[in-house]
């Protein structure tokens, strides 16, 4: 998994933004996004039952992917976690369908705005977010006397990655069901959804 410190690093001030959302109105959105998600309970109900709204949740997320047969399930402690997302690195179907997704979306998004306002809406995603999620990812395993750097960098990590996705759906003008869109309310729900194992999708 890609670190945050391998992102590109745009740094641009408030009024620098402000002149290219004059130019591209929607990056507006993007920020506006970005602000909003930053205010997210992010990683504070992990390993709690799945309750009613995360369960519709992840359906929605598993039939748009294309993954109908497979079910959410609960992972309830951080050991488990970290087994979870070891096992990702043997099952690729998700990110496969996943990448055919966001590759489609980036061509969508290029209609709509250039690729460097396209880069510096993601870039300025990450600016908002990953110190915040590095941060919450952190209180939350704290909490749980959990000292694991690389499984934290591995939650915080697939949550920015959520929320570019997110941001690349919003750009793109996709649908209200688009699988990244729900994926995204995993996590702003609080739940770390580790990925699909098998049949299973397991989320923490």
């Amino acid at each position: 998994m890609q670190d945050d410190d391998d992102e590109p690093h745009i740094t641009l001030s408030d009024e620098d933004l402000d002149a290219l959302e004059e130019e591209v109105p929607l990056l507006r959105g993007v920020r506006l996004f970005a602000e909003e998600a930053a205010e997210l309970p992010w990683f504070t109900a992990l390993g709690e039952p799945l309750d009613r709204e995360v369960k519709r949740l992840a359906r929605d997320y598993l039939d748009a992917l294309g993954f109908p047969d497979v079910e959410p399930a609960r992972i309830a402690s951080w050991e488990d976690a970290a087994d979870a997302a070891a096992n990702m690195d043997f099952d690729t179907a998700q990110w496969e369908a996943e990448e055919q997704l966001r590759a489609g979306l980036a061509s969508d998004a290029l209609d709509a705005i250039s690729e460097e306002a396209l880069t510096i809406a993601l870039t300025h995603v990450t600016a908002i977010l990953g110190g915040r999620l590095g941060a919450a990812v952190r209180e939350a395993a704290a909490f749980a006397e959990i000292d694991d750097e690389s499984l934290m960098d591995a939650a915080a990590g697939a949550a920015v990655q959520a929320a570019h996705n997110a941001a690349l759906a919003l750009i793109a003008g996709a649908e209200e069901d688009h699988p990244f869109r729900a994926k995204f309310a995993l996590f702003a729900r609080g739940r770390w959804p580790i990925g699909v194992a098998g049949l299973t999708l397991n989320i923490f």
